[in-house]
């Protein structure tokens, strides 16, 4: 691809050329070096106070003080690409990535046990929720969903429904997202999204008039939906996802996480952008940091407001007041 920021989140494995399918290297622990705090990360979460973030070469890195200091997780089994991270708690959290991986820690994200991995084909895992210390879900290319209800311990592949016009179910899933009822959301290519009512073992297609992908989501207090993605299209759903309404960014740089706190919402992307909104969503004020750095995960730390992670680490959050 030409296009420098669809070359970076190939990359980055949110969205990957269907067809490519490189061999599957040889189980190796994650790459241990002095400058992992540099490396690309693709997905955080808190457990507890801490951030976990995850990423390239299966680094993982830990911060227990807003990211004023960082240390890489002490074992962690794969080289991966990393793409998400989930806790439930301060000490149980789940990871997936390239080759269909599933990591679980028990410890905070100290350390990571291989619960799934597939080399017989590359399909990555682009995002995974847990509802419990039982139930989760993780998605990834071609329509995979897999469902667990052990743990992890065991993981069931479950059907996508048909594309629009009965096509195969061969959409990207890139992102997950919960409501207050349990109700998940996956996000997909060309325009779609995937509701489940029952934890990830049935599912059904929602259209959003959009033709694009949809790399991230939200579910906020007031039980309004948000999707986001390519070149700064976002929508919002007041309805459970029956119908959307496009949400102006002004910008063409793609939108590749949201992070909510209550009414507040900071959406980040490529080129540096940043959009905060104050009324859930409704309305977003824009700016691009100067660096221009590819953002890619954002979470809100109760304790230091927001955090923002790169294709170089962490850096330090610059949201514009909504």
């Amino acid at each position: 691809m030409a296009n420098p920021a669809l070359n970076f989140l190939c990359a980055a494995a949110l969205l990957l050329a269907a067809g490519a399918r490189a061999d599957a290297p040889p189980a190796r622990p994650a790459l241990v070096t002095p400058i992992a705090a540099q490396a690309m990360v693709l997905g955080a979460a808190l457990a507890g106070p801490r951030s976990v973030a995850v990423g390239e070469h299966g680094i993982v890195m830990l911060s227990d003080d807003g990211g004023a200091t960082q240390r890489q997780a002490s074992s962690v089994p794969v080289r991966s690409l990393l793409t998400a991270v989930d806790f439930i708690d301060d000490k149980h959290g789940w990871a997936v990535g390239h080759h269909g991986v599933v990591l679980a820690s028990h410890d905070g994200g100290e350390s990571w046990q291989v619960q799934r991995r597939d080399v017989s084909t590359d399909r990555p895992l682009f995002a995974v929720h847990f509802f419990d210390a039982r139930q989760g879900v993780a998605v990834g290319l071609w329509g995979l969903i897999l469902v667990t209800d052990d743990g992890g311990k065991t993981w069931a592949e479950q059907a996508p429904p048909p594309a629009p016009n009965g096509r195969r179910a061969d959409y990207n899933l890139l992102g997950l997202f919960a409501d207050a009822h349990g109700r998940l959301f996956a996000t997909a290519e060309r325009g779609l999204l995937l509701r489940s009512d029952d934890r990830g073992h049935s599912w059904q297609l929602l259209e959003t008039g959009y033709a694009g992908s949809f790399w991230t989501g939200a579910a906020l207090d007031d039980g309004s939906l948000l999707a986001a993605g390519q070149r700064g299209n976002l929508y919002r759903s007041d309805d459970d996802g029956r119908s959307w309404q496009r949400v102006a960014l002004n910008s063409k740089s793609s939108v590749t996480a949201i992070a909510r706190h209550g009414a507040d919402v900071l959406a980040v992307g490529l080129d540096g952008l940043v959009a905060r909104s104050g009324d859930g969503g409704r309305t977003f004020a824009t700016t691009v940091r100067e660096d221009g750095m590819p953002l890619t995960a954002a979470l809100h730390d109760a304790a230091h407001g927001w955090r923002l992670w790169s294709r170089r680490g962490a850096v330090a959050a610059e949201a514009p007041k909504p």
